[in-house]
Formats: structure tokens, sequence, C-alpha cells
């Protein structure tokens, strides 16, 4: 039996994550705080977490050579990048991050694991103790090349729909069934 807590994985499950591909990314901060900037007058001001993590998801191309990024954006509370795996895996560096996975190495959870891991480790280290990232992500495997010229524009337009934003926390409202969790936020719904 399945803990009652667990969400089904929204992963294809004939997909090897580890084979080369572009992949469309999302990955939140923990309870969707936010820590790593803010939008002014539509564009994304960086904080020092949010540099943090700029600089590492930018360091991805560089300790792993057989992965290439394309547009991403840094927000508030969340990143959004389009990763590609490219064919011709070799072994690359572990930066001190533990290495204790059920996932094949150099998949798409492994390359996201252990950058979440080193931009924990490093805001922790500047200071910001509670930094932490929800357990999962968001990933969409992208098959051609009309929704990868979707994903970029809509990556692109981010900054400047934020007040729209499902991740903005104005659109949540308090959810009194959760009070015991200590999560309390749930999308808002304004259609009602």
């Amino acid at each position: 039996m399945h803990s009652r807590y667990r969400s089904q994985s929204i992963r294809l499950p004939q997909w090897d994550y580890s084979q080369a591909g572009w992949y469309f990314v999302t990955i939140c901060t923990k309870d969707r705080q936010c820590v790593l900037g803010e939008i002014i007058d539509g564009a994304v001001v960086l904080s020092s977490a949010g540099k943090i993590v700029e600089e590492e998801w930018q360091q991805t191309v560089t300790i792993r050579p057989h992965v290439d990024l394309d547009e991403f954006v840094v927000m508030p509370n969340h990143l959004h990048g389009i990763l590609v795996i490219n064919e011709g895996q070799k072994k690359t560096s572990h930066r001190d991050v533990s290495t204790k996975s059920r996932l094949q190495s150099q998949s798409l959870g492994a390359i996201i694991g252990q950058f979440k891991s080193v931009c924990t480790k490093r805001i922790r280290g500047a200071g910001f103790s509670r930094f932490g990232w929800q357990p999962r992500f968001y990933e969409h495997v992208i098959r051609d090349e009309r929704s990868l010229e979707n994903i970029r524009q809509y990556i692109v337009d981010n900054p400047t729909k934020w007040e729209l934003d499902d991740d903005n926390p104005k659109n949540f409202k308090i959810n009194p069934r959760r009070r015991s969790t200590g999560t309390s936020l749930q999308r808002r719904d304004d259609s009602r």
C-alpha cells in the first residue's frame, strides 16, 4: 500500500530520462517562498540566492560536457529552463554532493538533483539557513520544433506575466484543511 501523501509520478513510464533529448524543467523553492528575487517593472531582479541559482544553472554545461542549456529564467520562487542532454555522455564530477540515489547516473533527475544540492549548500552557506527546494520538479519532454518555440517564448515572457503566474504567492489562498501540516497554501481559483 502506498502512502496517502505520496503523489503519483508525472514522468513518462517508458521514457529513459538519461537518453539524448530536450527537456523543459521547472524547479520551485520550498513552499514557493520568494527568496530568489523579485519582479520590478516586468524584469527579474535577483537576490544573492537567485544569483547563486543562476550561476549554478550556467555551471551545468561546464561540469557536464554532454549537457547544453537553452532559454532559462530564474523567477522569485522558481526556475524555468530548457536542458539538452546530448549523445556521448561521460562521467562528470559530483562536486562534493551526496551521490546516494536510486536515479540513473547522468539522467535528468540526477542532473537536477545535483543542481539543487549544490545550490542549497551554497545558499545556506551564504546565510539563508532555511532555504530549500520542493522535493520534486516538473519536466516536459520537448518533441518538436513548434513545442520548443512555444516553451522558449513562455520562458522569455514569464517575468512580464508574473502577476498572473500560478507560482506567484498572490495567486494563492489559505486552505484551512491543511493547518496540521504547516502547508497552508493552495492555488486561488477566481472563476468561482
